[in-house]
Formats: structure tokens, sequence, C-alpha cells
């Protein structure tokens, strides 16, 4: 009998119960540089929501408290400064959702593909019945991508998309713009209402006053609802690079079978090496050069 724990991977260990013939073939590849994107439905609409709530947040931010400048310098910096956040965190979301997460070919676990790896007698080898390919090391089935995806931490609805090896630091860096957009918005709108108080509530606002309190209790809602999640978010996403041990295997419990390698190292493996200002980049790919060789230890 089989323990729970070893049913709940779901996976055959030895390679002489692959069942390789119980495979349909590999689909073919897609056409080369083709986007990746998750068809599910609660996914897609959560990823137009956080795009939306960017834009309510702008227009609030320059339609109510910058457009009626009470210092041209104060509009023009925070204005700036506002943009610039909002670019790189829907420039953070984008690169998450249509970057591939690190999927494993679906359906490799084909006769020819095992016998190309050349197993030794005995060789431990792990196998997804779900889609029938041959996984590697910390990998990790996900039911809405329905692929195995190497090093998954967790599958995000709000990015429509699973956070693995190939896209993990652009959800850290989305997290992180949120975090800091939402703090800035924050602070924005507790001067804004300083100086409304201290004004005429029609001159500080091209809106008239019920509505322009109306929305900025709306924005302080969402900032804080967002600077909370977001930040806890971020916090638990570095601080599981950098003891290099994802959400799935720290929920499961897993033994660690892979060599402890320094926080720094680890920080590395995800947003490239070497450091750079890229780092801060959601348009800049990681470079993982020298660092991939450490990332796996067989």
């Amino acid at each position: 009998m089989k323990s729970p724990a070893h049913r709940s991977r779901d996976i055959e260990r030895q390679a002489g119960y692959l069942r390789p013939e119980h495979c349909a073939p590999p689909p073919q590849p897609g056409p080369s540089g083709a986007m990746w994107f998750i068809r599910d439905g609660c996914g897609i609409v959560c990823g137009v929501i956080t795009w939306m709530l960017v834009l309510f947040a702008e227009f609030v931010v320059l339609f109510v408290m910058l457009m009626p400048a009470r210092s041209v310098l104060y509009s023009l910096v925070n204005g700036v400064l506002f943009n610039a956040l909002a670019v790189l965190a829907l420039g953070s979301h984008f690169k998450a959702m249509c970057t591939d997460p690190g999927a494993v070919p679906k359906g490799n676990a084909t006769k020819e593909f095992i016998e190309s790896l050349q197993l030794k007698p005995g060789q431990v080898v792990y196998k997804c019945p779900k889609c029938c390919s041959i996984k590697p090391d910390r990998a990790h089935h996900c039911s809405v991508c329905k692929r195995c995806i190497r090093k998954m931490d967790h599958h995000c609805p709000w990015v429509n998309n699973c956070v693995g090896e190939s896209n993990q630091k652009y959800f850290v860096l989305f997290t992180m713009y949120i975090a800091l957009i939402s703090l800035h918005s924050l602070i924005m709108a507790a001067f804004h209402f300083v100086f409304c108080f201290e004004r005429d509530w029609n001159t500080c606002s091209t809106f008239s006053p019920p509505a322009t309190v109306i929305l900025l209790i709306l924005l302080c809602f969402e900032g804080l609802l967002f600077l909370i999640f977001t930040s806890v978010m971020f916090g638990t996403q570095v601080h599981s690079i950098c003891s290099d041990e994802t959400g799935i295997e720290q929920l499961k419990k897993e033994e660690r079978r892979w060599a402890k390698k320094s926080k720094w190292m680890n920080l590395k493996v995800v947003f490239g090496h070497p450091f750079s200002i890229s780092w801060l980049s959601p348009f800049s790919k990681p470079d993982h050069g020298k660092a991939e060789p450490y990332q796996y230890v067989v």
C-alpha cells in the first residue's frame, strides 16, 4: 500500500512503470516566438480588473489631485513618479502573464524520448500522469495551466499564470511596484485632503466636493487594500527566493534534495547574473549566465 504522502505527489517513480504506450504523441510545437497565454476565465477577469484598478488610480491622481495644481513643481514631480511606477507595474504584470513560467514539454513521456534518456537499471524518474510528461526535479503539475511547471511556486489568478522558474522575477517586480504605487497614492491623497480642508473645496478640484470626496475615499480604500496585500506577497516571495524553497514545497513540506546556496546566489538565479540595474526592469529578461549551473544539483 502506498502512503497518502506518496499518492499526493501523483507520480510513478520507477522507469519500468512509466507505460509510455499510454501517452499520446507530444503536440507539435507552436510557431517560434508565440506568446504564452492561459485561457482561464477567472484569470482573464482578474487580469482585466488589475489594469482597470491601476487606470482608476491614474484618473484620480491626475484629474482630481494634480490637475488643479497648487504648485507646478509638485504636480510635475508627482505626476512623473506616479506614471513611471504605473508603467513599471503594468509592464511587470504583462510580462508575468505572457511569459512561459517554465512549462515542461507536454506528452514527452513517449517510448522514443525515454529511450533517448539512456536510463540505467533502477534509475528513478518522474512522470506526470495528467499531462503525460517526464517531470524534472522540483516540477509540479498545475491544474489550471494543465502543464507541469519547473519550480512552480503557485498559480496566481491576478496574473492569469503560474509563478515559476522563468517568470518569478516579473511577478516579484509586479508586487513591488503595485505596493509602491499604492503607497504613493495614499500619501498624495492625505496631502490633498489637508489641502482641501485649508482651502475651499470648490477650488481644490475640478470636480464637485461630493464627487471629490467619494473618489478620494475609493482611492484610499484601493491603495490601502493593495498596499497590504502586495507588501505581504512581496515579502513572501523574497523569503521564498532567499530560502530556495517554493510555496508548494513549503506547503507539502517536501524533503530537500538540492544543494543549499547563499541567499545572494538564490537572488541571482531569479533576477540574473551579475547584479545590475536591470534587476528592477520588467523589460529586461534575466540573464542567468553563471547562476544557472547552481540551480539544480543532480
